[in-house]
């Protein structure tokens, strides 16, 4: 047997190389027998290997007995205890029994988990079936921090290929992505996210070898449905990721039609290091800083290179430069070429990806202001899959609220807040929705949520200013923008509102002399010195800047319909006349 010298867990599966729960390496150990009252015997999940590597491993045999996990426990944080009641262990120390071993085991491993699963659904007279599941932060137990993206985007990549199956609840990334690193009981969890079973597992890098361990739990009965360990190669990450996923749903006895399995199944690429280098990408992407923004690009870039049909790469391109503008880290003129560039190039590659018709629907209202062909990329992208909550958030955000189809931007946003509630910038893009709906009580409510989420993300704080300003909650939006005017541009536009609209004149003019210092870096957002202009009175000022937005295909220009910042200019001619240009209805 082995023992891990961190936890002092025992092994009796000597073909182990590495502690299931810290990662440390094994040591040859005394057995300990049955298990001393100090130190219990530790049963081994059954392991997967690819055939040419496949050894014979000790599983676990469940009989009529399904294995209880401790109290209060994590199934990925605690070892599990046995007894000759629960467990019926199959220790195959002799691999010289070869081939008839390894078959007799995997037999009676299949028999034993189909008589479990009979008895689970006829024991009571009714079923017991998992309609619904959170896929936890995967571990990352390699004791480098470098390799988040790894356990990350692991746990993101089955979320999303779970979230595909038909009757299936799954949890989604914002909502799973707060228990990282943390041990909370699987009870806790399950009634927190209201789920029937919480998969948690854990990954350990070895140089090139990557050990995966994954364990399924009921929490109705804090009873292990399935576990495994999958020892692979970096090079096997991607077709370890279909194998859980798939195996998931074969466990779970979930039926699939047509082709609803598609999800689970789907080759995004072959290259498994342009995979990787994906998952990479979408883990800085996901920070939003600057840095991280075009550093998601360069990574995107190396994954494309590596496999030029990787459709999903140049979607990731696409949409990191799509954004960027928003911030403004870029001038649109300079980002949104190269987002256009790399979307037609994902659609050439896979018509019916639907994340490429998101971004390019965004682009054609963001940029292009073709409205129709904005609405016609989003309900393609909503009818490949009406599961993406992030299609929802978007169709709402830069096309219906834009529009004024109030009513279905604010529905649209309920879906997508519901599949991904705690998404901190679609939770503060939807208080925007609800403040172009002229819906301030509910805008400002919505803000502080989000803000209370994350008091230093900077998209809360900012939307939280916006619906203070329209409620004329001027000395709230200040005491917040203030302190950011240092460092961050959008703020500059709540505090020249506020200021303008409390008579404050010669600040509101201090802060366009502040967004006009852009222009040295080639881009200002003149949108917003507009708005500036607009609280002072100064309609020809206002309507100038709004002109150099038109020119610049300014982020936020076709929102001028609906935005209630604008409104002291209306009843101008010239607010028509470009409305008109930007091919919006009057």
């Amino acid at each position: 047997m082995k023992r891990c010298p961190e936890c002092r867990r025992d092994y009796y599966d000597d073909s182990l190389l590495y502690c299931l729960d810290d990662g440390s390496e094994l040591l040859e150990g005394p057995s300990s027998g049955s298990g001393t009252p100090d130190e219990p015997a530790t049963a081994i999940l059954h392991t997967t290997e690819p055939q040419s590597e496949a050894t014979t491993r000790a599983q676990i045999n469940t009989t009529d007995q399904t294995v209880v996990l401790p109290s209060g426990s994590l199934a990925d944080s605690h070892s599990r205890t046995t007894s000759s009641a629960e467990y019926l262990v199959t220790e195959v120390r002799n691999h010289k029994r070869g081939v008839a071993a390894a078959v007799m085991t995997l037999f009676l491993a299949g028999a034993a988990f189909g008589y479990w699963f009979f008895k689970m659904r006829t024991a009571t007279g009714e079923s017991a079936p998992i309609n619904s599941i959170a896929v936890m932060p995967f571990q990352n137990k390699s004791g480098d921090a470098d390799t988040d993206y790894l356990s990350d985007g692991l746990s993101e990549s089955l979320i999303f290929r779970l979230s595909q199956l038909p009757g299936l609840k799954v949890s989604p990334v914002s909502s799973v992505m707060r228990y990282k690193g943390k041990d909370t009981d699987v009870a806790q969890i399950a009634k927190e996210l209201e789920v029937d079973a919480v998969m948690s597992g854990r990954l350990v890098q070895r140089g090139d070898n990557l050990m995966i361990s994954v364990e399924l739990v009921d929490a109705r009965t804090k009873k292990l449905l399935w576990g495994e360990q999958y020892d692979r190669k970096m090079s096997d990450l991607l077709a370890t990721q279909r194998e859980i996923a798939t195996t998931i749903t074969e466990k779970l006895q979930l039926k699939l039609a047509g082709n609803d399995n598609k999800g689970i199944t789907k080759k995004y690429t072959d290259n498994n290091e342009a995979y990787q280098l994906y998952m990479k990408g979408r883990f800085h992407f996901a920070k939003r800083t600057k840095e991280d923004l075009f550093k998601s690009i360069e990574i995107y870039e190396q994954a494309v290179k590596l496999d030029p049909k990787f459709a999903l790469g140049y979607v990731g391109i696409a949409e990191s430069w799509t954004v960027i503008p928003s911030f403004p880290y870029a001038a649109p003129s300079e980002a949104t070429p190269k987002a256009k560039a790399a979307v037609t190039k994902a659609l050439e590659i896979d018509p019916d990806l639907p994340e490429a018709h998101t971004v390019s629907a965004m682009i054609a209202a963001t940029y292009d202001w073709d409205w129709q062909k904005a609405e016609r990329e989003f309900k393609r992208a909503l009818e490949l899959d009406p599961n993406l909550a992030i299609t929802h958030y978007r169709y709402a955000w830069t096309y219906l609220s834009p529009m004024g189809r109030h009513d279905e931007a604010i529905a649209e946003m309920k879906i997508a807040m519901e599949k991904e509630p705690l998404y901190l910038i679609q939770g503060a893009n939807y208080a925007g929705v609800l403040m172009y709906a002229r819906r301030f009580d509910e805008a400002v409510d919505q803000a502080r949520r989000t803000y209370d989420l994350d008091p230093n993300f900077i998209g809360g704080k900012n939307w939280l200013c916006h619906t203070y300003d329209m409620k004329g909650m001027y000395a709230e939006s200040l005491a917040i923008a203030e302190k950011s005017l240092d460092s961050d541009m959008p703020f500059l536009a709540d505090a020249g509102y506020a200021y303008a609209k409390t008579g404050q004149k010669e600040k509101a003019l201090g802060i366009i002399e502040r967004w006009k210092e852009g222009e040295k870096r080639k881009y200002v957002m003149n949108y917003w010195v507009a708005v500036t202009y607009a609280a002072l009175g100064e309609k020809d000022g206002a309507f100038a800047e709004l002109e150099k937005a038109y020119q610049a295909h300014d982020w936020f220009l076709q929102r001028l319909k609906v935005d209630p910042f604008m409104d002291s200019l209306r009843n101008d001619p010239r607010f028509a006349a470009m409305l008109k240009r930007l091919n919006l209805p009057g």
